[in-house]
């Protein structure tokens, strides 16, 4: 049976469509729903192309480099295939997702964010008497722009020196790429949330007196997040190690639930995440409904003309993303 994937003609151009990813156009090229109830239902367009050209990108039987190379509608993949690995590894243990209330995506590089009085009367809803005015909640546009930073790695290396190697080994190179991403990303999200975004919104701080973390500091930098709940805390190395050491965490349904799943909770029910961005002596309790956006323009961009037409030399991946604080009330800074 002939499928229209086969014959589909493959050009650079694909990467060049404003406001459309090159997945998406592939996609719109050739619907998945064509193949329902055939043996590549579950492919997407992109999987489908790399089924055309027989590459296999992973496993133990995976091809090398070259073969992308073989055909000029096979090298216009690719592209996609970095900037997908390199998505994959800014993914694999990143807890980004587990902070952000939400991810804008834009096609340019100025955003505004919104955000609204939540405080005092503003946060009650009221009773309202027959013929009487509904009480307002005003959503304001911040003041300033949100920043976006442009991220990346340069990919340095020559079609020769690597046109042997096993595409499952080079994904290994794509990966921590993409993970050092990740992580100045999740370095820039948490100075937002410490610091504000520039729109005189930082965080309140708790000093502790003495420096020394005890259950009874907890609770009452909890009872802080009133009318949000602390459901997510962000500690750093030192923290999370006295944390540990406090007898309410060696109850043992704490410790079975650490050990089974490798995922820790503060018995107050907040997610516990431990990252070395952090400086020394910090935590960040947040409630992650309702505190920090994630902007970004675009995906993970690559330099197709370079990895396309050159093979390789030099290539930019990159992403530009930046960060807003939606509710400032909604994260607060403990310091030991």
């Amino acid at each position: 049976m002939a499928y229209y994937y086969d014959n589909l003609k493959l050009d650079k151009g694909m990467y060049q469509e404003a406001g459309r990813s090159f997945s998406q156009v592939l996609e719109s090229l050739d619907p998945s729903e064509r193949y329902k109830g055939t043996s590549l239902e579950g492919l997407d367009a992109f999987q489908r192309q790399l089924k055309r050209f027989d590459i296999k990108v992973k496993g133990a039987g995976s091809d090398v480099v070259e073969k992308f190379f073989r055909t000029s509608d096979a090298a216009v993949l690719f592209p996609e295939y970095i900037s997908r690995t390199v998505r994959q590894g800014m993914e694999e243990g990143d807890i980004l997702p587990q902070i952000t209330a939400a991810v804008t995506t834009i096609d340019g590089m100025d955003y505004r964010s919104i955000t609204s009085e939540a405080s005092g009367e503003e946060k009650e809803l009221k009773g309202v008497e027959e013929g009487a005015a509904i009480p307002e909640t005003t959503i304001k546009v911040q003041a300033n722009l949100v920043k976006l930073h442009k991220r990346g790695r340069m990919l340095v290396a020559t079609y020769e020196a690597i046109r042997f190697q096993k595409l499952d080994l080079f994904s290994v190179t794509l990966r921590q790429i993409g993970a050092h991403i990740a992580r100045t990303h999740l370095e820039d999200a948490v100075e937002v949330l410490i610091n504000g975004d520039g729109n005189e919104n930082p965080a309140e701080r708790t000093a502790l007196a003495g420096g020394t973390l005890d259950y009874s500091a907890l609770v009452d930098f909890w009872a802080k997040f009133d009318p949000y709940v602390m459901n997510t805390l962000l500690v750093s190395g030192d923290v999370m190690l006295q944390m540990l050491k406090l007898p309410e965490f060696q109850n043992p349904l704490t410790g079975l639930n650490f050990q089974g799943t490798g995922k820790l909770a503060t018995p107050l029910g907040a997610a516990l995440l431990r990252t070395s961005v952090l400086p020394e002596k910090t935590a960040v309790g947040l409630d992650r409904r309702f505190a920090l956006e994630m902007v970004q323009s675009g995906e993970v961009m690559v330099e197709y003309d370079k990895l396309i037409d050159r093979q390789l030399e030099r290539a930019a991946i990159t992403t530009v993303s930046g960060f807003a604080k939606v509710f400032p009330e909604a994260s607060r800074v403990l310091e030991l």
